[in-house]
């Protein structure tokens, strides 16, 4: 039997992710990045007047990507440091440069400065992602802009809203989000060439104590592989509160689309609104007639994994003893990268079910329209006053009347018949009742603020980003 078939697969790899994130988190990604900053690290050193030749920089960049994993796994199973490892697979394959691979570091070098790049290249792309989604809520938002439905308040019948104003406070959610990783992404830094407990000995000494030569070292070396600036002061790490900040937007992100899948479910069982339901689409294996919100529950699944993984940074933050401990390794590498793979996951998802969506008016105005009597009886009884009523007296034939209908309809299960009721009432004679209950009427400025939110908060978004939209919206099972 096929080992692949014997061991665990972690499904977001294997089910939910993309390509392109699994890539990024990928030992080929991530060891040749090692190798990467190797490279650079010994071209600012002999920059810098080491005794690093060109003949060893070149030896090195030949052979950044030729990573030899089973050789290195070897390594680590004798030397038990999986970054001395990769020195001494490296090593194997430059034996001229192999005595200048590392020189100065500590194994946060590689780890740590690689970390970042994954991280940044990461919310890049959970950024494309976003933009994404808001881009088509938006457009959804507008087609339905004027179309009126049931609000809702404590998931009790409330004062109408609009189809599409609702998709705009989904998609507002998300642009609070953007803000919020927009920052992380403008904020970044890397730990840079900071040595075992942060002091840069081991680089000083390498440069006779020449402090503006390690100033300059980790300056350049920054600059090189795409920081504007390393973290100020740092332990043998970076702080682990970029870890925790991460995480924190990518909860965010989750809480977001949750919110919005629970919304969806919801509305699906009220028969409103649904995901996209597939010609050959199974619902259930015993019930053949369901079309369960299976994209929905997913989303709201991976949201849950992710808030539940925003404590462990936090932890792993918290207890950082002085300049260092390895209790946060084995951590790290769980929970950074399937936060990110689960985002990714979910956000695909969350773009193939709005790109898609099912919408049946004629439910919704159905549904609209057997609780509009009981919310147009202020409409009613203002038109009552305006016509000479006693507003007191009214307010209480209303009541009695809407308490009756309420009844039948509890009780009975019958029809709501306050309509009928007021217009047979001689208090309310001078009153078209029929023209008062027009839905439109009663959705104050939804469509409007559907168009102000578009132009004023999505537009921009929209023109900032233009071009740099996810295409692959696909489910992968």
């Amino acid at each position: 039997m096929d080992d692949k078939n014997l061991i665990y697969e972690n499904p977001l790899i294997s089910r939910y992710a993309s390509r392109e994130m699994g890539m990024l988190f990928g030992a080929q990604k991530k060891f040749s990045t090692w190798r990467r900053l190797w490279v650079a690290l010994a071209e600012i050193e002999s920059e810098l007047g080491l005794p690093i030749t060109q003949d060893q920089i070149d030896e090195l960049k030949k052979h950044v990507d030729d990573i030899d994993f089973e050789k290195a796994a070897e390594y680590e199973k004798s030397l038990r440091h999986d970054v001395m490892a990769h020195v001494h697979t490296y090593g194997d394959l430059c034996p001229n440069a192999r005595g200048i691979i590392h020189l100065g570091a500590t194994s946060c070098f590689v780890t740590d400065n690689t970390d970042a790049i994954l991280y940044k290249e990461a919310l890049q792309l959970i950024r494309k992602r976003i933009i994404t989604v808001v881009d088509r809520l938006a457009s959804f938002a507008s087609k339905y802009r004027s179309l009126p439905c049931l609000g809702f308040t404590h998931l009790q019948p409330a004062q109408p809203t609009t189809v599409g104003k609702r998709a705009c406070l989904w998609a507002y959610d998300l642009l609070m989000d953007l803000d919020d990783l927009e920052h992380r992404l403008d904020t970044i830094k890397t730990l840079g060439n900071k040595g075992t407990t942060g002091t840069q000995a081991s680089f000083l000494k390498l440069f006779n104590g020449d402090h503006e030569k390690v100033r300059l070292l980790e300056k350049r070396f920054c600059e090189k592989i795409g920081f504007r600036a390393p973290f100020a002061v740092t332990g043998q790490t970076y702080p682990r509160k970029l870890d925790s900040q991460i995480v924190d937007v990518l909860s965010g992100i989750s809480q977001s689309a949750h919110k919005f899948a629970t919304d969806l479910r919801i509305l699906a069982h009220r028969k409103e609104m649904e995901e996209p339901f597939e010609k050959n689409q199974i619902g259930s294996s015993a019930m053949a007639y369901k079309r369960n919100p299976m994209r929905s529950e997913r989303i709201c699944s991976l949201a849950r994994f992710v808030i539940s993984l925003q404590s462990s940074p936090a932890n792993t933050l918290a207890v950082q003893w002085m300049e260092r401990t390895l209790d946060d390794s084995a951590n790290r590498r769980l929970v950074l990268p399937q936060s990110f793979l689960a985002v990714d996951a979910l956000l695909i998802i969350y773009q193939n079910i709005v790109e898609n969506m099912v919408v049946y008016p004629k439910v919704i105005e159905k549904n609209l329209l057997s609780e509009l009597p009981f919310m147009a009886t202020e409409n009613i009884l203002m038109a009552a006053v305006e016509k000479g009523g006693d507003r007191q007296e009214l307010h209480e034939h209303i009541r009695q009347h809407s308490v009756a209908a309420a009844a039948v309809v509890k009780q009975e299960g019958g029809a709501n018949d306050l309509l009928d009721r007021l217009k047979k009432d001689e208090a309310f004679a001078a009153v078209d009742i029929d023209a008062e209950l027009k839905p439109e009427r009663f959705i104050g400025r939804a469509p409007e603020q559907v168009d102000d939110f578009i132009a004023e908060q999505v537009d921009p978004v929209r023109s900032k980003y233009e071009g740099s939209f996810a295409n692959d919206a696909e489910l992968r099972v």
